[in-house]
């Protein structure tokens, strides 16, 4: 075996959708293209839209308006070889979201991500007898 040559291993996928979140927390969202592949796609399907590129990520995510400085609570992560799904709880002080994220990961980056942004609504009818509040 050649010693000066370089295996190079994907990292996990785990460890690549944590990394965005870590970097995502920086608030500095120039600095997740890191994780971004080079054709990067988010898809929000609630709201039609397509952002892509990495460049279009941290600028759209640097311009919306925030009261405070985003921050972002993982509450479960899900993975397989080149998948993730992610529900993370987001706030600026005084906008609280939840995002669930599901993320394609290859060769060690971000490349296609479909996020959804549920929405708390009221029962549609009174179930009370059935179920109980859950905070």
């Amino acid at each position: 075996m050649n010693t000066a040559a370089k295996v190079w291993q994907d990292p996990a996928a785990l460890d690549v959708v944590q990394a965005f979140w870590r970097l995502m927390g920086t608030n500095d969202f120039y600095a997740v293209e890191a994780v971004l592949a080079r054709d990067f796609v988010l898809e929000w399907p609630q709201s039609n839209e397509r952002i892509r590129g990495a460049t279009n990520f941290a600028r759209l995510n640097t311009a919306y308006p925030a009261q405070g400085p985003w921050v972002f609570t993982i509450n479960r992560m899900v993975a397989n070889e080149n998948e993730v799904v992610s529900d993370v709880d987001v706030t600026d002080g005084v906008l609280n979201a939840k995002a669930i994220s599901f993320f394609t990961i290859e060769q060690g980056k971000i490349t296609r991500m479909v996020e959804f942004w549920p929405e708390l609504y009221e029962a549609p009818f009174d179930r009370t007898a059935f179920v109980e509040p859950i905070k």
